[in-house]
């Protein structure tokens, strides 16, 4: 009798995780800048792994309808699937790593970038991984007043720095050891949102582009967020130069908007056929997300990326070597943009204005 009940409260709780799960995926495939439902573009391979053990369940447990519900959940899962297979090593390299010896010294560089956490109060983690590291060009978001004065004597050896702390959680701090010009802070879509352009040189000159946008939360819709992606993308698309895309955009790669600003923009993702390269949240890495991003366009070869260990963040920092080879790599592809992600520009550009007025 009580395996009688075991089976019917599993049968139960196993109904119910898969209409939540199949619930959550199809909600994720609205079309909305509403909180509520972007931030199911987000845990797409969690969702995935349950879609898989709920199938897989709802076979073995339930003889009435666990035919119907394995169903659904295959149908999720593959759209689930379908998402974020480009970022697992299934799938095909969208950039291949360069080699160390093919390309000349000063045409290489090595970037960091790290979303601090602007309560994390252990400074002396990050400043031994700026110390340990040397990068050429280093991002850091989320710095405060309190951040800014204790990385002081760890960046006096960057020849240049831009530095903007604030108390919101989208102060940045940008450093770069290679010739730099044009460096300034920008608004692009929301005010104390601050992003970075500046001009820097590795035998040719190339732009970067730093960005740090509000995430999805109760209260707080995609709008800005997803225009300030936008205008960048746009920006980037119009450059003459090589361009070099980094920050925490508190979206991950798989999401509509960032596939939006990564074909706008000309860009290519190294993550793609290699994995998801996840950041966030730092203490839990099996639930981990792919926010904080690193696109070049294809004038750039990569050497080497990978994600960094824990230095007392919600992020993992990020460490690229990237060289600027001053020609269209011979083995990057990028996607072209269509007349639909042009008329998705124009809409996301519309909404941010009309919900500003």
């Amino acid at each position: 009798m009580g395996w009688v009940n075991a089976l019917t409260i599993l049968t139960i709780l196993v109904r119910i995780l898969a209409g939540l799960l199949i619930l959550a995926t199809g909600l994720s495939i609205i079309e909305s800048n509403e909180w509520w439902i972007r931030i199911w573009d987000f845990p797409r391979a969690q969702i995935l792994a349950g879609l898989i053990l709920a199938c897989a369940l709802s076979l073995w447990s339930d003889r009435s309808a666990g035919k119907w519900i394995a169903i659904g959940c295959v149908i999720a899962a593959n759209w689930q699937l379908y998402r974020i297979y480009p970022y697992t090593p299934l799938a095909d390299r969208e950039i291949a790593f360069a080699g160390t010896r093919t390309t000349p010294h000063d045409r290489c560089f090595s970037v960091l970038a790290l979303n601090v956490l602007d309560t994390n109060r252990d400074y002396a983690r990050t400043i031994r991984l700026i110390n340990r590291r040397r990068p050429d060009i280093l991002l850091l978001t989320e710095t405060d007043p309190q951040w800014a004065e204790a990385l002081a004597d760890a960046l006096s050896g960057f020849p240049h720095i831009l530095s903007k702390p604030l108390n919101n959680g989208y102060g940045m701090i940008f450093a770069t050891r290679l010739p730099m010009r044009d460096g300034r802070f920008e608004t692009i879509a929301e005010a104390d949102t601050p992003s970075i352009s500046a001009t820097l040189t590795a035998r040719d000159a190339f732009r970067v582009i730093g960005l740090h946008p509000r995430p999805p939360l109760p209260g707080q819709d995609t709008d800005a967020r997803d225009a300030e992606i936008a205008i960048a993308a746009r920006r980037a698309a119009r450059e003459q130069l090589p361009v070099l895309a980094i920050g925490d955009f508190n979206d991950v790669a798989w999401s509509h908007t960032a596939q939006l600003f990564k074909r706008t923009g000309g860009y290519l993702d190294p993550r793609i056929g290699r994995g998801t390269y996840a950041t966030f949240p730092a203490q839990f890495p099996i639930l981990g997300w792919p926010l904080d991003h690193l696109y070049v366009t294809p004038e750039f070869q990569v050497r080497s990326m990978d994600v960094l260990d824990n230095v007392g963040s919600d992020h993992l920092p990020i460490h690229a070597e990237l060289c600027l080879t001053g020609q269209k790599s011979s083995n990057a592809r990028r996607d072209p943009v269509s007349d639909e992600d042009r008329r998705d520009v124009k809409e996301v550009l519309e909404g941010h204005r009309d919900s500003k007025e």
